[in-house]
């Protein structure tokens, strides 16, 4: 974890259980979904989730502190921006992954919705986690090995 000092870990041997010590409310996912999609500014973020401000500065606080965003000047030069790290961008899977389960479990059959889509304007297609031999797994097929 970059230049952060440690959190109290929810469950220090847990990698699920870190993540969502570092990420894991509704604003810190929003944010970094919004980030994804070029958001920029405090105001930006204010503006695409409704966010009440005393929270957003808090969040995005948070996710700079974790290395999950960065602040740099805007080009203008008058103001600060919020830019994606590295570990930022390893979450897409994760947000991509939240959003295909809300398109199937979340909305009724046959109501719209928006749609993630490529740079030639074609829908994502659905992701399904494989074996190293190519089988499909899932939680009937996995278990947790402890360490040490």
């Amino acid at each position: 974890m970059p230049r952060a000092a440690k959190p109290d870990w929810t469950d220090p041997d847990c990698p699920v259980a870190r993540a969502l010590d570092l990420v894991g409310d509704r604003w810190s996912l929003l944010v970094v979904r919004d980030a994804m999609d070029g958001a920029r500014s405090f105001t930006e973020f204010q503006r695409r989730t409704g966010i009440a401000r005393n929270i957003l500065t808090e969040r995005l606080r948070r996710l700079t502190t974790y290395g999950l965003l960065a602040q740099r000047t805007a080009p203008s030069g008058r103001r600060k921006e919020y830019v994606l790290t590295d570990a930022g961008r390893d979450l897409f899977s994760v947000i991509l992954t939240l959003r295909q389960w809300g398109e199937r479990h979340a909305f009724a059959p046959g109501e719209a919705h928006s749609t993630l889509v490529d740079e030639h304007g074609t829908p994502v297609p659905e992701i399904a986690p494989t074996s190293a031999d190519g089988n499909p797994v899932d939680a009937d097929t996995t278990h947790v090995q402890k360490a040490g």
